[in-house]
């Protein structure tokens, strides 16, 4: 089984592949902020340190979780906070992910475990995948997609581009390059091909 870790910018289409992995080939996917916000939960293992980091804050909602459009209010605001924050995430994220692609390589029936990361490089997952793949659209897509799709406008397109890495680092530290802005038959060829399967 081989464990790949999934990255690129946002609007690249890492959704769009995902799904066609899921479909197409004998796989598990994890998302980062999904299994983020799992541990997050009550009664999780990151939950009572986050509690402690934000005390006094209000983030939560009224059935005693973290609100996340609270924390996101916070986190934004605050940089040390997010740093506190993010030092109990990555690293719980990063261990349990460690343990899930252990127990399916026990289990010895998937052929991939993807996981999918925005920050999959700064968080160095290229020492512990067997790949990474850069998920690509150029900025002009991936503007017009966040445009229209979640109705961004262009300020926050620009601040978004801004705090993520630029594409010759995508391209530096990932071994499969998925060209994502083309139709949906050529993304879907492009992976046929790294697969090494059939439509």
């Amino acid at each position: 089984m081989k464990f790949i870790g999934i990255t690129g910018g946002v609007g690249a289409g890492k959704s769009t592949v995902l799904a066609y992995l899921e479909a197409h080939c004998h796989c598990k996917v994890v998302l980062a902020d999904d299994l983020a916000k799992s541990l997050m939960e009550p009664g999780s293992v990151c939950y009572e340190q986050i509690c402690q980091v934000l005390v006094g804050r209000d983030v939560f909602g009224a059935d005693g979780r973290l609100d996340a459009a609270k924390m996101a209010r916070v986190l934004f605001s605050e940089d040390d906070i997010r740093s506190q924050v993010n030092a109990i995430v990555h690293p719980a994220v990063k261990q349990s992910v460690v343990q899930q692609v252990e127990a399916e390589r026990r289990r010895g029936v998937l052929d991939y475990f993807f996981f999918e990361a925005a920050l999959l490089i700064e968080e160095h997952y290229d020492r512990i995948c067997d790949e990474l793949w850069y998920i690509y659209a150029d900025e002009d897509c991936r503007r017009a997609r966040l445009k229209e799709s979640r109705g961004y406008t262009d300020e926050k397109v620009d601040a978004i581009f801004a705090s993520q890495l630029p594409e010759a680092v995508f391209r530096q530290y990932c071994q499969k390059v998925i060209d994502n802005q083309g139709t949906p038959e050529q993304t879907a060829a492009c992976l046929q091909s790294i697969l090494g399967i059939g439509e």
